[in-house]
C-alpha cells in the first residue's frame, strides 16, 4: 500500500465513526425531545389551573383596578407562543455534533500535551521523591519508639524478677 492508500483508508475510517457518532447523537437528540415533550404534557396538566377559584375577591372600583394591578392572572401569555426550540436541519445537527467531537478533542490532545510535558513529569518526581523520604523518616522514627517501650517493658520485667 502506498502512503496515499493508507491516507484515504484512515481518512474514510474517520468519517465511518463520525457518521456513527452523528447518528448516535441524532437518536440520542430525538430521544430528549420525545421524553421532553412528553414530561412538558405531564407538566402542563399538573399546573392547569383549577376551574373554580379557591377565594373570590373582594370588588374593587374600577379606578383602583388599574392603579394597582401587578399581575395578569387569566390572560393568555404572548410569550408561550413562541417555541423553546426550533427544529434544526441534519446538516447544521451534523455540524454541531462534529464541531462539539473537535473541541474535545483538542481539550483532551492539550491536557495531555501538559500532564506529559517534562515540567510536569519532572514535579510529580521531585513530589514522588519528597514524600518517598518523608515516610521513611516517620517509618524509622516510629521504630526507634517502639524500640524504646520494648527495651523498657524489658527492663521494667527484668527488674521485677530481680526483686
Amino acid at each position: 500500500m502506498t502512503t496515499e492508500q493508507v491516507g484515504l483508508a484512515v481518512a474514510g475510517a474517520v468519517a465511518l465513526v463520525a457518521l456513527a457518532v452523528a447518528l448516535l447523537a441524532h437518536r440520542r437528540a430525538r430521544r430528549a425531545e420525545s421524553l421532553v415533550s412528553s414530561l412538558g404534557a405531564a407538566l402542563a396538566e399538573r399546573v392547569d389551573p383549577p376551574s373554580a377559584p379557591a377565594a373570590q375577591a373582594p370588588p374593587v372600583a374600577d379606578s383602583d383596578t388599574a392603579a394597582f394591578v401587578i399581575t395578569h392572572v387569566g390572560e393568555p401569555e404572548a410569550a408561550a407562543a413562541v417555541p423553546v426550540a426550533r427544529p434544526i436541519d441534519g446538516r447544521l445537527f451534523t455540524d454541531i455534533v462534529a464541531r462539539e467531537t473537535v473541541v474535545k478533542a483538542a481539550g483532551w490532545t492539550h491536557g495531555l500535551r501538559r500532564a506529559l510535558s517534562p515540567e510536569s513529569r519532572n514535579r510529580i518526581r521531585f513530589a514522588v521523591r519528597q514524600e518517598t523520604k518523608r515516610s521513611g523518616r516517620e517509618r524509622r522514627a516510629e521504630m526507634k519508639q517502639a524500640l524504646r517501650e520494648f527495651r523498657a517493658r524489658e527492663r521494667a520485667t527484668v527488674q521485677e524478677d530481680v526483686a
